[in-house]
C-alpha cells in the first residue's frame, strides 16, 4: 500500500502539472491572441500608434489625411480649348497630371484664342488657353453670361517669323518691312518689292487665322491694327503645323507662329531676326526672357472659371498642378518660364 502511494503520488503531481500547463498555455494563447488582437487592436493600436505616430500626425492622416486622401483621389473630365500656341504647355501639363490623377481626363483643343474665349464665355468649358489678354468684347460676353474668371500667366513666348531653309537672301527684317509685306492693302508681290537687291521670287504668306491670339498680337504690334491682307498670296490656318508645312514647302514662303513650333522644326525652317529699332534680334530663350526680342515677346495665359474653381475639385486641383509645375515643363516644350515669384503670385490667385 505504501508502495502504491509512493507510486501514485508522482503520477498525481505529474497530472496536476500537465493540467496547469494546459491552462497556462490556453491563457497564454488567449493573451497572445489578445496580444494579436491587441496587436491587431494593438497591431491596430501599434499600427495605430505606428500609423498614429504618423497617424496621429496622421489621424489627420486617417481622418484629415484620410479625408484629404480621399479628396485627393479625384475623377471627372476637364475640357480645355483655345490658343494653339499655349496648347503644347497645356498638353504637357495634362499628360503629367494624368500620372497624379489617372481618373481625371483632361482634353485640350486648339480652336484659337478667340474660339476658346467664345466657348469659355458661353459656359461650355472651364478653362481657356490664350496667347493674348481677353478683349473687352469677350469680357463683356462673359459678364453677360455670369461667367466670372481668373486670368493666370503661365509662360513667355517669342512670336517667331520664319522662312524656308531654301531662302538664302533674307538675313533679317525690320518691323516696317513686315508691315509692308502683311498689311491690309499691301501691293508687295515679290521679295524684290520688300528690299532692293532681293530676288523677284514670289512671296507666299502663311498666317494664323482671325480666331488666333497670335494673329491678334501680330496685327497689334506689327500692323498697328490695320489688319492682315487677304488676297491670293496668303493662306490662313488655326493649325500651326499646317503653317510650318506651308512655309517649309515654298522657297518664297514666310510665316509666323509661337517659338515652340519653330524649335520643333529647325530642320525645315529658318528663323528671321527682327529689328524693332535696336538692331536685328533673333528669338531665343534668353532674348525672349530679357525682352530684347521686341516687340514680339509676349506672355501666355490660361483663363479659369471661378465657379469651376469653387465647385469642381478636379478643376481646382489641375490648375494648382499646372501653376506649380509648368515652369519646369516650359523649357522642354520651347517656352520661357516666368520667374518663381510670379508663379507664387499666380498660385495665390487660385486659393479660393
Amino acid at each position: 500500500m505504501s508502495k502504491m502511494r509512493k507510486g501514485f503520488l508522482p503520477l498525481l503531481i505529474a497530472a496536476v502539472m500537465v493540467f496547469a500547463a494546459a491552462c497556462g498555455s490556453g491563457s497564454g494563447e488567449s493573451n497572445e491572441s489578445n496580444g494579436g488582437t491587441t496587436s491587431g487592436a494593438g497591431g491596430s493600436n501599434n499600427a495605430n500608434q505606428s500609423t498614429n505616430a504618423p497617424a496621429n500626425e496622421s489621424n489627420g492622416g486617417q481622418n484629415n489625411g484620410g479625408a484629404e486622401s480621399a479628396a485627393q483621389k479625384l475623377s471627372g473630365s476637364i475640357e480645355i480649348d483655345g490658343s494653339s500656341t499655349v496648347y503644347p504647355l497645356t498638353e504637357a501639363a495634362a499628360e503629367e497630371y494624368a500620372a497624379e490623377q489617372p481618373d481625371v481626363r483632361v482634353t485640350v483643343g486648339v480652336s484659337g484664342t478667340g474660339g476658346g474665349f467664345e466657348r469659355f464665355c458661353a459656359g461650355e468649358i472651364p478653362i481657356a488657353d490664350a496667347s493674348r489678354p481677353i478683349k473687352d468684347s469677350e469680357a463683356q460676353a462673359c459678364s453677360e453670361a455670369g461667367i466670372a474668371y481668373t486670368e493666370l500667366s503661365v509662360a513667355y513666348d517669342g512670336l517667331s517669323v520664319v522662312v524656308s531653309k531654301d531662302n538664302d537672301w533674307v538675313d533679317y527684317l525690320t518691323v516696317e518691312e513686315l508691315n509692308k509685306i502683311f498689311a491690309q492693302g499691301s501691293t508687295v508681290k515679290t521679295w524684290a518689292d520688300v528690299r532692293e537687291g532681293w530676288p523677284a521670287e514670289e512671296i507666299k504668306m502663311f498666317s494664323p487665322g482671325a480666331d488666333s491670339g497670335t494673329y491678334d498680337y501680330f496685327n497689334e504690334v506689327i500692323l498697328e491694327k490695320a489688319g492682315i491682307r487677304s488676297d491670293g498670296q496668303i493662306s490662313f490656318s488655326e493649325d500651326d503645323n499646317t503653317l510650318v508645312q506651308g512655309v517649309a514647302g515654298n522657297k518664297g514662303g514666310i510665316g509666323y507662329f509661337g517659338f515652340a513650333y519653330y524649335e520643333e522644326n529647325t530642320d525645315k525652317l529658318k528663323v528671321v531676326p527682327i529689328d524693332g529699332g535696336n538692331g536685328p534680334i533673333e528669338p531665343t530663350l534668353d532674348t525672349i526672357k530679357d525682352g530684347s526680342y521686341s516687340p514680339l515677346s509676349r506672355p501666355l495665359y490660361i483663363y479659369v472659371s471661378n465657379k469651376a474653381l469653387e465647385e469642381r475639385p478636379e478643376v481646382k486641383d489641375f490648375v494648382r498642378f499646372y501653376i506649380e509645375n509648368i515652369g519646369g515643363m516650359a523649357k522642354e516644350v520651347g517656352y520661357v518660364p516666368l520667374p518663381d515669384e510670379k508663379y507664387a503670385e499666380e498660385a495665390a490667385k487660385i486659393k479660393v
